[in-house]
């Protein structure tokens, strides 16, 4: 699996829909596309939301992005994450 931080931006109606429901449809379409959420956090400033989750690959993490915009109005921007010391052996040699 692969990590991805994914940070969301409400649309101006898709602010009037948060709720519970809302955040299980989020993680319902999530699991369908094979990926699990390790973390969300509400953010205040540039971005609304991050969730930091595990994706069999970039393929289904682009999938999940797309249809969470699509069915509830929230945007991702899905970026690709690796551990620093993964980073560092593929950089370092």
């Amino acid at each position: 699996m692969e990590t991805f931080f994914m940070f969301g931006k409400y649309s101006s109606d898709s602010v009037k829909e948060i709720s519970r429901e809302r955040t299980q449809k989020l993680l319902d379409i999530v699991r369908k596309f094979g990926g699990n959420v390790l973390h969300m956090y509400a953010l205040l400033g540039a971005y609304d939301l991050v969730l930091i989750a595990q994706f069999p690959d970039m393929k289904e993490a682009l999938q999940a992005s797309v249809s969470i915009t699509k069915a509830l109005g929230i945007s991702f921007s899905t970026l690709p994450a690796i551990p620093v010391e993964e980073f560092d052996q593929l950089v370092g040699q």
